[in-house]
């Protein structure tokens, strides 16, 4: 693994002025430079944002093609992207790690958030420990098989 996809979705590049009390005061380029710091030359962070499902799942599409592990953030697509959830089926049944994170944590927000059409097909999901879910979604990866 010489590297590792952080994809981000919809709105998470207001990340540090969006909803701070909820998403917390730092932004993309900080939690780059946290995974950077975590990853200690071991594998490249190449951090997306998108506002397009489109892209997203182009991305999504790349990670198969290349043979990428994933990070997704799919935010708002979390609830209804059908398509997003398709395109991260394949990653999963190509054997390749994809790891659903939530900066917070939907099922302590309106209800509407509770549904996530992606963790069924997700090698794991982490959420609620602000940029910490990527943190530990990265140390998942880069942890050994046993």
């Amino acid at each position: 693994m010489s590297r590792v996809l952080v994809l981000n979705g919809p709105n998470l590049g207001r990340l540090g002025s969006r909803e701070p009390d909820v998403y917390g005061s730092q932004d993309l380029p900080a939690l780059q430079a946290l995974l950077e710091a975590d990853a200690a030359g071991r594998i490249a962070i190449d951090l997306r944002q998108t506002n397009d499902e489109a892209e997203l799942i182009g991305w999504l599409y790349e990670a198969v093609d290349t043979a990428t592990p994933v990070i997704l953030n799919p935010a708002a697509f979390t609830h209804y992207s059908y398509a997003l959830r398709d395109a991260a089926a394949l990653v999963t049944k190509a054997g390749i790690p994809l790891v659903e994170v939530h900066i917070s944590n939907p099922h302590t927000r309106e209800v509407f958030r509770h549904t996530s059409v992606i963790s069924g097909i997700a090698s794991g999901v982490i959420a609620g420990f602000g940029f910490g879910s990527y943190r530990l979604a990265l140390q998942s990866l880069l942890l050994p098989e046993a």
